[in-house]
């Protein structure tokens, strides 16, 4: 008699090779209450990976669904399949939450984690011409884009960096975010007071990796606790909203998770903290995708295990794209802080509907809020609404009583790497990167298939596909 097979047979996809990139079948299995990728190259052999250490929050993703936002306009045609078609094409999911311009190849450190592979070495610039070609590129694609983020390499250190900003603002950008590593920020306080210049609509997002020497060093290759401490000092005093921004290894500063939400909720310039575990792309020093891989299920648990202020319905799936992107929105009330996610009805939210706080849930919280909002009949419908809460989006627009400055919001950014990699979720990406000749590519793929000679490696697929 035939035994049974130790998994569930969940769903099927498409992935691709880790080895040689070409697309295969893949089974998506939970077994002994875990999620897994079972795929086979004819070529390379088989491949389990794993995808999730919470069965039901995975499932649960599979709720937290919406209607398509659909650009302007599609770049590339379809003619070789997703991931091979990269442009936007016609195929894909999603419009660009956040796309980032990419203007310099330099940096001043040469990180042993980097998808960009930047260093003090590689020195080109973009010129303006072609950074405002990339700019247009978006505006076309979106009308107004939402967030366009600068970066590089790192940006800061590009000879033109305020001439750039100063061109972006000109363009129908609703937020304008810069991607730093924070030298120049902690060693130049004249340059911090002229970002605060570009605010409203304008944010930092601060490399923040770790309170040790060690996990920085190894992450970064340098000891960079100084420079994040005179970093913060100096967006403090001009009060520049800055986004935290942790990369993640598995065992060097997964334990760090709740210390630097705690840390940033003290700051006043603060408005959050973005996890991000390690992409298997670029410069991969100290790496083993086997062993050092976070899941976005281990960071939610490790947000709810140590931030002692989100709990697990606080952390919840972001609708444009829930495989990857999770999200938790506080309040900063003083010195209190109010988890609001919780209190969202989910079901409403993905109905279209505009309230949204299901109060039965915590009554205690009902006054404190209504004191903040002036309609008792629409709570959270202008700063909190339904739209502005489950998106990876900042949010602007507040009732005079709330600002910016009392929003808090962690967020887990999982960008797909070619062991992970899930057709039927990067066509949801909303996080992607102008290529300089007007191609608008998902960020997962881009440094898959895209970035410098990756292209030969496509085109070579393109033409097997083609044959």
């Amino acid at each position: 008699m035939p035994g049974n097979r130790p998994y569930l047979f969940y769903e099927l996809t498409n992935s691709v090779c880790t080895t040689c990139l070409r697309k295969v079948e893949a089974k998506i299995v939970i077994e002994d209450g875990r999620v897994y990728m079972l795929k086979r190259c004819f070529a390379h052999g088989p491949e389990k990976v794993l995808l999730s250490t919470d069965v039901e929050y995975y499932k649960r993703c599979r709720e937290f669904l919406k209607p398509a936002e659909m650009p302007l306009r599609w770049n590339t045609p379809i003619k070789y399949g997703c991931p091979y078609d990269c442009g936007l094409c016609p195929d894909h999911e999603q419009h660009s939450c956040l796309t980032l311009v990419e203007v310099t190849e330099h940096c001043n450190l040469q990180c042993p984690i980097c998808y960009a592979e930047s260093s003090p070495q590689r020195t080109r610039h973009r010129t303006l011409a072609e950074i405002e070609r990339m700019l247009d590129a978006i505006v076309r694609n979106e009308g107004e884009p939402d967030i366009v983020q600068i970066s590089g390499g790192e940006p800061t250190t590009h000879p033109q960096f305020f001439d750039i900003l100063d061109l972006a603002k000109r363009k129908p950008i609703k937020h304008l975010m810069v991607n730093t590593n924070g030298i120049r920020v902690a060693n130049d306080r004249e340059f911090a007071r002229r970002l605060a210049g570009y605010i409203p609509g304008f944010e930092l997002y601060l490399q923040f990796d770790s309170f040790e020497k060690e996990a920085l060093t190894e992450l970064r290759g340098a000891d960079l606790r100084s420079i994040r401490e005179r970093a913060l000092a100096h967006l403090n005093e001009f009060n520049i909203s800055t986004t935290l921004v942790v990369t993640l290894k598995k065992g060097l500063n997964d334990g760090e998770i709740g210390r630097v939400i705690q840390y940033g909720l003290k700051q006043r310039a603060v408005r959050g903290v973005t996890f991000q575990p390690i992409q298997a792309a670029g410069r991969l020093e100290q790496f083993d995708p086997a062993k050092d891989r976070l899941t976005l299920s281990e960071v939610r648990q490790g947000i709810i295990d140590q931030s002692g202020v989100f709990r697990a319905e606080d952390i919840i799936p972001v609708p444009c794209h829930p495989d990857c992107l999770a999200m938790g929105y506080a309040l900063k009330l003083g010195n209190d802080v109010v988890p609001l996610t919780g209190l969202i009805d989910p079901a409403v939210l993905l109905a279209g509907g505009r309230n949204t706080i299901v109060f039965e849930r915590d009554e205690t919280l009902k006054d404190k809020l209504f004191e903040l909002f002036s309609t008792a009949h629409s709570p959270i419908t202008s700063a909190l609404s339904l739209k502005s809460l489950l998106c990876c989006l900042p949010m602007i627009a507040a009732p005079p009583a709330v600002s910016y400055d009392n929003v808090f919001r962690v967020i887990i950014m999982q960008f797909l790497d070619a062991q992970i990699f899930d057709v039927r979720s990067v066509k949801k990406s909303c996080v992607h990167i102008a290529h300089p000749d007007g191609r608008i590519i998902p960020f997962d793929t881009y440094n898959m298939f895209y970035r410098d000679d990756k292209e030969l490696l496509l085109r070579q697929l393109q033409e097997e596909i083609s044959r």
